[in-house]
């Protein structure tokens, strides 16, 4: 007998088990299909966290409140000026008063469309430098242009939707942990219910010759074998429900919920699962075997 997954056909006669075979590769189907769907929550949300903070770094309001609209028009347009001069911003663009008017439209209804009505001057900005020396250099050059500015950082008012996305990818991370786990657990009870099962066949591999590591060997083929056959089984069908899930999120537009989406690396962790946990189990089985094995002598 050879260290290794695959099995030789007489050596899965010895301890093959048809129903308890079936029974495990079901168990280990269920666990990685969570697994794979708790492993897609996270990298999803990572990318998308991450997506979300390349959008924001580098993205400013300026706000300039001004109750007297020729002078608020006149600080705007030196601000807007001053910002289209400096190093610091790739782009400045002034947000005109029928964007802003259709924005507060659910609030405001018909009267956000009356010229009476006084309204902030806004200016949408985009650096070249996302530093924050930089932005302080940029809020200092509006601050000096008119007291009545302010610069709004993207970065800043999205941060609590950052926090919960690294919330949600920690918590992902320990769901697979946790199943990892469970999985382990799972092999080191099938695995003595095994010896049980086949006391007597082990007490004449013992007669005849065969050490405890032979022994396990023949468990910890049966069993990787069985959650690795499982594993596939669960991938696949965690692969159609992340499948479908990312094409209803393709059918919203959702420019947030657009970041929320596997790359090919991703794809790479999600397949290596299933053989990752034949791993886990071929060691869990060797474990479970010599040790339960070794108290018998």
């Amino acid at each position: 007998m050879k260290l290794g997954i695959l099995t030789r056909p007489a050596d899965r006669r010895v301890l093959d088990d048809d129903r308890h075979t079936r029974a495990m590769r079901w168990i280990m189907a269920v666990m990685l299909l969570l697994t794979v769907l708790a492993a897609a929550l996270g990298l999803g949300m990572r990318g998308a966290a991450q997506s979300l903070d390349r959008q924001l770094a580098g993205r400013l309001t300026v706000q300039i409140v001004e109750a007297d609209a020729r002078v608020r028009e006149t600080h705007a347009a030196a601000a807007l000026a001053r910002l289209r001069a400096m190093g610091e911003v790739a782009s400045a663009k002034a947000v005109d008063r029928a964007a802003l008017a259709e924005l507060l439209r659910p609030w405001l209804g018909a009267d956000g469309v009356d010229p009476d009505l006084p309204m902030p001057a806004l200016i949408d900005v985009d650096l070249a430098d996302a530093s924050p020396a930089a932005i302080r250099r940029v809020d200092a050059a509006i601050t000096r242009i008119t007291p009545a500015a302010h610069v709004d950082r993207h970065q800043r008012w999205m941060s609590p939707v950052s926090r919960f996305m690294d919330t949600l990818v920690w918590l992902a991370v320990g769901l697979v942990v946790l199943m990892a786990g469970a999985t382990a657990a799972v092999v080191i009870l099938a695995a003595r219910a095994g010896l049980e099962a086949h006391r007597e066949t082990i007490e004449v591999l013992h007669m005849m010759g065969s050490t405890d590591i032979q022994v396990a060997r023949l468990f910890q083929r049966r069993i990787a074998l069985d959650t690795l056959a499982g594993g596939i089984v669960g991938t696949v069908v965690a692969a159609a429900i992340i499948a479908l899930v990312g094409w209803r999120i393709a059918a919203l537009g959702s420019d947030l919920l657009g970041g929320v989406a596997l790359g090919a690396g991703d794809w790479i962790v999600l397949v290596a699962l299933p053989f990752a946990f034949a791993l886990l189990a071929l060691g869990a089985a060797r474990v479970a075997v010599l040790v339960a094995l070794g108290k018998r002598l």
